[in-house]
Protein backbone atom coordinates (compact mmCIF):
# COMPACT_ATOMS: atom_id res chain seq x y z
CA UNK A 1 0.00 0.00 0.00
CA UNK A 2 1.36 3.45 -0.90
CA UNK A 3 2.14 6.09 1.70
CA UNK A 4 -0.62 8.30 0.32
CA UNK A 5 -3.16 5.48 0.56
CA UNK A 6 -2.07 4.79 4.13
CA UNK A 7 -2.43 8.44 5.12
CA UNK A 8 -5.81 8.78 3.47
CA UNK A 9 -6.95 5.68 5.27
CA UNK A 10 -5.78 6.96 8.65
CA UNK A 11 -7.30 10.40 8.07
CA UNK A 12 -10.60 9.02 6.81
CA UNK A 13 -10.83 6.66 9.76
CA UNK A 14 -10.24 9.55 12.13
CA UNK A 15 -12.91 11.63 10.44
CA UNK A 16 -15.42 8.80 10.66
CA UNK A 17 -14.59 8.00 14.25
CA UNK A 18 -14.66 11.54 15.58
CA UNK A 19 -18.45 12.13 15.44
CA UNK A 20 -18.87 9.69 18.31
CA UNK A 21 -17.80 12.60 20.54
CA UNK A 22 -20.33 14.96 19.02
CA UNK A 23 -22.83 14.46 21.81
CA UNK A 24 -20.40 15.89 24.39
CA UNK A 25 -21.25 19.44 25.36
CA UNK A 26 -18.45 22.01 25.60
CA UNK A 27 -17.49 22.92 29.15
CA UNK A 28 -18.31 26.36 30.44
CA UNK A 29 -16.66 28.60 33.03
CA UNK A 30 -16.06 27.00 36.42
CA UNK A 31 -16.59 29.10 39.56
CA UNK A 32 -13.58 28.91 41.92
CA UNK A 33 -14.49 31.76 44.28
CA UNK A 34 -17.13 34.40 44.74
CA UNK A 35 -17.21 36.28 41.41
CA UNK A 36 -14.15 34.44 40.04
CA UNK A 37 -14.33 31.85 37.26
CA UNK A 38 -11.90 29.79 35.19
CA UNK A 39 -12.80 28.91 31.62
CA UNK A 40 -10.68 26.05 30.20
CA UNK A 41 -9.42 26.27 26.61
CA UNK A 42 -8.74 23.08 24.65
CA UNK A 43 -8.79 22.46 20.91
CA UNK A 44 -7.33 19.57 18.92
CA UNK A 45 -7.08 19.42 15.14
CA UNK A 46 -6.04 16.44 13.01
CA UNK A 47 -5.33 17.26 9.37
CA UNK A 48 -4.09 15.51 6.27
CA UNK A 49 -2.79 17.81 3.52
CA UNK A 50 -1.59 16.54 0.16
CA UNK A 51 0.09 18.72 -2.47
CA UNK A 52 0.87 17.97 -6.12
CA UNK A 53 2.99 20.68 -7.74
CA UNK A 54 4.35 20.39 -11.25
CA UNK A 55 7.85 21.69 -10.47
CA UNK A 56 8.43 19.50 -7.37
CA UNK A 57 10.24 16.15 -7.49
CA UNK A 58 7.78 14.51 -5.11
CA UNK A 59 4.24 15.10 -3.92
CA UNK A 60 3.83 16.31 -0.35
CA UNK A 61 1.99 14.26 2.27
CA UNK A 62 1.50 15.90 5.66
CA UNK A 63 -0.37 14.42 8.60
CA UNK A 64 -0.28 16.93 11.45
CA UNK A 65 -1.88 17.23 14.86
CA UNK A 66 -2.25 20.53 16.68
CA UNK A 67 -3.34 21.03 20.29
CA UNK A 68 -4.01 24.34 22.03
CA UNK A 69 -4.54 24.30 25.79
CA UNK A 70 -4.94 27.00 28.39
CA UNK A 71 -7.40 28.83 30.58
CA UNK A 72 -8.96 32.22 31.14
CA UNK A 73 -9.58 33.45 34.68
CA UNK A 74 -12.17 36.22 35.09
CA UNK A 75 -12.97 38.39 38.07
CA UNK A 76 -15.53 41.05 37.28
CA UNK A 77 -14.27 43.15 34.37
CA UNK A 78 -10.69 41.84 34.66
CA UNK A 79 -9.49 38.65 32.96
CA UNK A 80 -6.19 36.90 32.42
CA UNK A 81 -5.59 34.33 29.68
CA UNK A 82 -2.72 31.93 29.04
CA UNK A 83 -2.56 29.43 26.17
CA UNK A 84 0.10 27.09 24.83
CA UNK A 85 0.17 25.59 21.33
CA UNK A 86 1.87 22.44 20.07
CA UNK A 87 2.05 20.84 16.61
CA UNK A 88 3.33 17.36 15.76
CA UNK A 89 3.78 15.72 12.35
CA UNK A 90 3.36 11.90 12.48
CA UNK A 91 3.84 11.88 8.69
CA UNK A 92 6.25 14.56 7.45
CA UNK A 93 6.82 14.03 3.75
CA UNK A 94 6.63 17.79 3.11
CA UNK A 95 8.67 20.98 3.17
CA UNK A 96 7.87 22.51 6.55
CA UNK A 97 9.80 25.77 5.74
CA UNK A 98 12.47 25.21 8.43
CA UNK A 99 15.91 25.79 6.83
CA UNK A 100 17.89 23.28 8.93
CA UNK A 101 15.96 20.39 7.38
CA UNK A 102 18.02 20.75 4.22
CA UNK A 103 16.80 20.92 0.63
CA UNK A 104 13.35 19.42 0.48
CA UNK A 105 12.15 17.44 -2.56
CA UNK A 106 8.56 18.27 -1.58
CA UNK A 107 6.18 21.22 -1.95
CA UNK A 108 5.62 23.50 1.05
CA UNK A 109 3.09 22.75 3.75
CA UNK A 110 3.65 25.57 6.24
CA UNK A 111 2.94 23.53 9.39
CA UNK A 112 6.29 22.83 11.09
CA UNK A 113 6.46 20.92 14.34
CA UNK A 114 6.35 23.49 17.10
CA UNK A 115 5.67 24.17 20.77
CA UNK A 116 5.19 27.74 21.93
CA UNK A 117 3.33 30.22 24.09
CA UNK A 118 0.49 31.24 21.82
CA UNK A 119 -1.32 33.80 23.98
CA UNK A 120 -0.64 35.53 27.31
CA UNK A 121 -2.83 38.54 27.94
CA UNK A 122 -4.50 40.70 30.55
CA UNK A 123 -7.79 42.41 29.77
CA UNK A 124 -10.07 44.95 31.39
CA UNK A 125 -13.37 44.97 29.50
CA UNK A 126 -16.94 46.02 30.17
CA UNK A 127 -19.60 45.56 27.48
CA UNK A 128 -17.10 45.84 24.64
CA UNK A 129 -15.19 48.82 26.04
CA UNK A 130 -11.75 48.35 27.56
CA UNK A 131 -8.17 47.29 26.85
CA UNK A 132 -6.12 44.13 26.25
CA UNK A 133 -2.37 43.92 26.90
CA UNK A 134 -0.01 41.12 25.93
CA UNK A 135 0.38 38.39 23.32
CA UNK A 136 -3.03 38.15 21.74
CA UNK A 137 -5.10 37.04 18.78
CA UNK A 138 -6.05 39.92 16.48
CA UNK A 139 -8.57 39.46 13.68
CA UNK A 140 -9.80 42.69 12.12
CA UNK A 141 -12.99 42.33 10.08
CA UNK A 142 -12.66 39.47 7.61
CA UNK A 143 -8.86 39.35 8.23
CA UNK A 144 -8.04 40.72 4.77
CA UNK A 145 -5.45 43.07 6.23
CA UNK A 146 -4.78 41.78 9.77
CA UNK A 147 -5.64 38.30 11.00
CA UNK A 148 -4.52 35.19 12.87
CA UNK A 149 -3.80 33.01 9.77
CA UNK A 150 -6.25 30.62 11.38
CA UNK A 151 -6.04 28.01 8.62
CA UNK A 152 -2.48 26.98 9.49
CA UNK A 153 -1.76 24.80 12.50
CA UNK A 154 0.46 27.38 14.22
CA UNK A 155 -1.54 30.53 14.82
CA UNK A 156 -0.32 34.07 14.15
CA UNK A 157 -0.56 36.32 17.22
CA UNK A 158 0.74 39.77 18.17
CA UNK A 159 2.51 41.36 21.13
CA UNK A 160 0.29 44.39 21.44
CA UNK A 161 -1.89 46.72 23.44
CA UNK A 162 -5.46 47.14 22.19
CA UNK A 163 -8.13 49.60 23.19
CA UNK A 164 -11.80 49.32 22.19
CA UNK A 165 -14.71 51.70 22.73
CA UNK A 166 -18.40 51.10 21.98
CA UNK A 167 -20.70 54.11 22.28
CA UNK A 168 -24.17 53.42 20.93
CA UNK A 169 -23.81 52.40 17.27
CA UNK A 170 -20.20 53.64 17.06
CA UNK A 171 -17.21 51.31 17.55
CA UNK A 172 -13.59 52.47 17.84
CA UNK A 173 -10.60 50.11 17.86
CA UNK A 174 -6.94 51.14 18.27
CA UNK A 175 -3.98 48.74 18.39
CA UNK A 176 -0.24 49.25 18.80
CA UNK A 177 1.88 46.14 18.26
CA UNK A 178 5.62 45.58 18.44
CA UNK A 179 5.86 41.98 17.21
CA UNK A 180 4.11 39.74 14.68
CA UNK A 181 4.43 36.14 15.93
CA UNK A 182 4.22 34.14 12.72
CA UNK A 183 2.96 30.67 11.76
CA UNK A 184 6.51 29.37 11.12
CA UNK A 185 7.24 28.30 14.71
CA UNK A 186 9.84 29.12 17.33
CA UNK A 187 12.64 27.25 15.50
CA UNK A 188 12.31 29.34 12.35
CA UNK A 189 14.42 32.41 11.54
CA UNK A 190 11.04 33.94 10.67
CA UNK A 191 9.46 33.08 14.03
CA UNK A 192 8.62 36.74 14.57
CA UNK A 193 8.90 40.06 12.78
CA UNK A 194 9.33 43.09 15.01
CA UNK A 195 8.61 46.74 14.36
CA UNK A 196 6.06 49.46 15.03
CA UNK A 197 2.56 48.55 13.90
CA UNK A 198 -0.54 50.71 14.31
CA UNK A 199 -4.04 49.48 13.40
CA UNK A 200 -6.97 51.92 13.64
CA UNK A 201 -10.62 51.15 12.89
CA UNK A 202 -13.82 53.13 13.30
CA UNK A 203 -17.29 52.06 12.27
CA UNK A 204 -21.00 52.43 12.77
CA UNK A 205 -24.25 50.81 11.71
CA UNK A 206 -26.81 53.09 10.12
CA UNK A 207 -30.20 51.62 9.17
CA UNK A 208 -28.70 48.15 8.73
CA UNK A 209 -25.69 49.37 6.74
CA UNK A 210 -22.18 49.00 8.19
CA UNK A 211 -19.87 51.89 7.37
CA UNK A 212 -16.27 52.07 8.52
CA UNK A 213 -12.82 53.47 7.94
CA UNK A 214 -9.42 52.01 8.70
CA UNK A 215 -5.75 52.93 8.82
CA UNK A 216 -2.87 50.44 9.04
CA UNK A 217 0.70 51.70 9.55
CA UNK A 218 3.32 48.94 9.26
CA UNK A 219 7.01 49.69 9.87
CA UNK A 220 9.12 46.53 10.01
CA UNK A 221 12.58 46.43 11.55
CA UNK A 222 13.95 43.70 9.27
CA UNK A 223 11.67 43.50 6.20
CA UNK A 224 11.39 47.10 4.99
CA UNK A 225 10.01 46.08 1.58
CA UNK A 226 6.72 45.27 3.36
CA UNK A 227 6.55 48.52 5.35
CA UNK A 228 3.51 50.48 4.23
CA UNK A 229 0.71 52.84 5.17
CA UNK A 230 -2.84 51.90 4.16
CA UNK A 231 -6.01 53.98 4.44
CA UNK A 232 -9.41 52.71 3.44
CA UNK A 233 -13.20 52.71 3.62
CA UNK A 234 -15.76 49.90 3.75
CA UNK A 235 -19.53 49.78 3.34
CA UNK A 236 -21.66 46.63 3.60
CA UNK A 237 -25.27 45.75 4.13
CA UNK A 238 -28.03 43.18 3.79
CA UNK A 239 -31.31 43.61 1.93
CA UNK A 240 -33.92 41.27 3.44
CA UNK A 241 -36.58 40.25 0.96
CA UNK A 242 -39.28 37.55 1.28
CA UNK A 243 -37.56 34.23 0.51
CA UNK A 244 -34.43 36.00 -0.70
CA UNK A 245 -31.45 37.43 1.14
CA UNK A 246 -29.23 39.92 -0.68
CA UNK A 247 -25.90 41.21 0.57
CA UNK A 248 -23.45 43.72 -0.86
CA UNK A 249 -20.02 45.00 0.12
CA UNK A 250 -17.65 47.58 -1.31
CA UNK A 251 -14.16 48.35 0.00
CA UNK A 252 -11.48 50.74 -1.19
CA UNK A 253 -7.97 51.41 0.11
CA UNK A 254 -4.84 53.25 -0.92
CA UNK A 255 -1.36 52.07 0.09
CA UNK A 256 2.03 53.73 -0.15
CA UNK A 257 5.56 53.26 1.18
CA UNK A 258 6.19 53.94 4.84
CA UNK A 259 8.97 53.88 7.41
CA UNK A 260 12.13 52.14 6.23
CA UNK A 261 10.72 51.16 2.82
CA UNK A 262 13.12 52.53 0.19
CA UNK A 263 10.76 52.04 -2.78
CA UNK A 264 8.38 54.91 -3.42
CA UNK A 265 5.02 53.63 -4.67
CA UNK A 266 1.26 54.10 -4.45
CA UNK A 267 -1.19 51.29 -5.15
CA UNK A 268 -4.93 50.94 -4.74
CA UNK A 269 -7.19 48.18 -3.50
CA UNK A 270 -10.77 47.44 -4.59
CA UNK A 271 -13.13 44.76 -3.36
CA UNK A 272 -16.71 44.43 -4.63
CA UNK A 273 -19.02 41.57 -3.65
CA UNK A 274 -22.66 40.82 -4.27
CA UNK A 275 -24.39 37.80 -2.76
CA UNK A 276 -27.81 36.20 -2.70
CA UNK A 277 -29.32 33.27 -0.80
CA UNK A 278 -32.54 31.46 -1.62
CA UNK A 279 -33.80 28.11 -0.33
CA UNK A 280 -30.40 27.21 1.06
CA UNK A 281 -28.54 28.06 -2.18
CA UNK A 282 -25.92 30.79 -1.93
CA UNK A 283 -24.55 32.73 -4.90
CA UNK A 284 -21.64 35.14 -4.58
CA UNK A 285 -19.94 37.19 -7.29
CA UNK A 286 -16.84 39.21 -6.50
CA UNK A 287 -13.98 41.28 -7.83
CA UNK A 288 -10.81 42.03 -5.85
CA UNK A 289 -7.90 44.10 -7.06
CA UNK A 290 -4.54 44.54 -5.39
CA UNK A 291 -3.11 47.22 -7.60
CA UNK A 292 0.34 47.93 -8.97
CA UNK A 293 2.28 51.14 -9.41
CA UNK A 294 3.35 50.52 -13.04
CA UNK A 295 5.08 47.28 -12.07
CA UNK A 296 7.39 48.95 -9.54
CA UNK A 297 5.58 47.60 -6.47
CA UNK A 298 2.15 46.25 -5.61
CA UNK A 299 -0.38 46.42 -2.80
CA UNK A 300 0.69 43.97 -0.04
CA UNK A 301 -1.09 42.54 3.02
CA UNK A 302 1.70 40.77 4.98
CA UNK A 303 -0.39 40.39 8.16
CA UNK A 304 -3.56 39.00 6.56
CA UNK A 305 -5.12 35.56 6.76
CA UNK A 306 -4.17 35.06 3.13
CA UNK A 307 -5.52 31.53 2.68
CA UNK A 308 -9.06 32.92 2.75
CA UNK A 309 -8.45 35.06 -0.34
CA UNK A 310 -7.34 34.54 -3.97
CA UNK A 311 -7.69 30.76 -3.91
CA UNK A 312 -6.91 28.02 -1.41
CA UNK A 313 -3.88 26.85 -3.38
CA UNK A 314 -2.02 29.84 -1.84
CA UNK A 315 -0.33 30.85 -5.08
CA UNK A 316 -0.54 34.59 -4.37
CA UNK A 317 0.64 34.87 -0.76
CA UNK A 318 2.85 37.74 -1.93
CA UNK A 319 1.26 40.05 -4.49
CA UNK A 320 3.25 40.06 -7.76
CA UNK A 321 4.84 43.41 -8.64
CA UNK A 322 2.33 43.76 -11.49
CA UNK A 323 -0.57 43.46 -9.05
CA UNK A 324 -3.51 41.10 -9.33
CA UNK A 325 -7.16 41.16 -10.34
CA UNK A 326 -9.27 38.31 -9.00
CA UNK A 327 -12.65 37.68 -10.64
CA UNK A 328 -14.46 35.03 -8.64
CA UNK A 329 -17.81 33.38 -8.07
CA UNK A 330 -19.07 30.93 -5.46
CA UNK A 331 -22.02 28.56 -5.44
CA UNK A 332 -22.89 27.04 -2.06
CA UNK A 333 -25.64 24.95 -0.54
CA UNK A 334 -26.68 24.44 3.07
CA UNK A 335 -28.41 21.08 3.34
CA UNK A 336 -29.84 21.96 6.75
CA UNK A 337 -31.79 19.04 8.18
CA UNK A 338 -32.67 17.46 4.83
CA UNK A 339 -30.07 14.68 5.25
CA UNK A 340 -29.45 12.14 8.02
CA UNK A 341 -26.31 14.15 8.84
CA UNK A 342 -27.52 17.64 9.90
CA UNK A 343 -25.62 20.84 9.19
CA UNK A 344 -23.91 19.68 6.00
CA UNK A 345 -22.61 22.50 3.77
CA UNK A 346 -21.00 22.37 0.33
CA UNK A 347 -19.38 25.08 -1.81
CA UNK A 348 -17.48 25.48 -5.07
CA UNK A 349 -15.58 28.59 -6.19
CA UNK A 350 -13.99 29.65 -9.46
CA UNK A 351 -11.22 32.28 -9.69
CA UNK A 352 -9.76 33.99 -12.73
CA UNK A 353 -6.47 35.80 -12.05
CA UNK A 354 -5.04 38.60 -14.21
CA UNK A 355 -2.41 41.25 -13.57
CA UNK A 356 -3.36 44.83 -12.76
CA UNK A 357 -0.47 46.12 -14.90
CA UNK A 358 0.91 44.58 -18.07
CA UNK A 359 -2.14 42.56 -19.25
CA UNK A 360 -0.84 39.19 -17.98
CA UNK A 361 -3.13 36.16 -17.68
CA UNK A 362 -1.86 34.53 -14.48
CA UNK A 363 -4.14 31.50 -14.38
CA UNK A 364 -7.35 30.15 -12.87
CA UNK A 365 -8.42 28.04 -9.92
CA UNK A 366 -11.27 25.83 -8.75
CA UNK A 367 -11.90 25.36 -5.02
CA UNK A 368 -14.42 23.01 -3.42
CA UNK A 369 -15.35 22.17 0.17
CA UNK A 370 -17.67 19.95 2.20
CA UNK A 371 -18.16 20.74 5.90
CA UNK A 372 -20.30 19.59 8.80
CA UNK A 373 -20.33 20.46 12.50
CA UNK A 374 -21.62 17.88 14.95
CA UNK A 375 -21.68 19.34 18.42
CA UNK A 376 -18.11 20.12 19.43
CA UNK A 377 -16.66 18.40 16.36
CA UNK A 378 -16.10 20.11 13.00
CA UNK A 379 -15.30 17.98 9.94
CA UNK A 380 -13.98 19.43 6.70
CA UNK A 381 -12.83 18.24 3.28
CA UNK A 382 -11.33 20.74 0.81
CA UNK A 383 -9.77 20.67 -2.64
CA UNK A 384 -7.93 23.33 -4.67
CA UNK A 385 -6.81 23.13 -8.31
CA UNK A 386 -4.71 26.01 -9.67
CA UNK A 387 -4.10 25.97 -13.44
CA UNK A 388 -1.23 28.22 -14.45
CA UNK A 389 -1.07 30.33 -17.59
CA UNK A 390 1.76 32.83 -17.07
CA UNK A 391 2.33 32.67 -13.31
CA UNK A 392 3.63 29.84 -11.07
CA UNK A 393 2.86 26.21 -11.98
CA UNK A 394 -0.12 23.86 -11.89
CA UNK A 395 -0.85 23.01 -8.26
CA UNK A 396 -3.40 20.71 -6.64
CA UNK A 397 -4.11 20.43 -2.91
CA UNK A 398 -6.44 18.29 -0.84
CA UNK A 399 -7.29 18.47 2.87
CA UNK A 400 -9.17 16.23 5.29
CA UNK A 401 -9.51 17.39 8.86
CA UNK A 402 -11.35 16.94 12.15
CA UNK A 403 -11.35 19.56 14.92
CA UNK A 404 -12.61 19.21 18.48
CA UNK A 405 -12.93 22.23 20.77
CA UNK A 406 -14.48 23.43 23.99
Amino acid sequence: MSVRSTILGVSSAALLATPAMAGEEPLGPVAIADGVTIDPILTALLRYEGVEQDNARNDADALTVRVRAGAQMTAGIVSALAEAEGTLAPIDRYNDTLPFNGIEPYPVVADPENFELNRLQLAVMREGTGAILGRQRIVLGDARFVGNVGWRQNEQTFDAVRGQVHVGPVALDAIYAISQRTIFGVDSPNAHFDGDFVFLNAGTNMAGVDVGGFSYLIDYDTRPAFSSQTYGLRIAGNIPLPGLGLSAEARFASQSDYGANSVAYTAEYYNLRLGAKIAGVGILAGYEQLGSDAGVAAFQTPMATLHAFQGWADIFLVTPANGIRDYHGTLSYDFGGSLPVPGLKAAITYHRFDSDFGAIDYGSEYDASLAVKLGAVALLAKYADYRADAFAVDTRKVWLQAEFSF
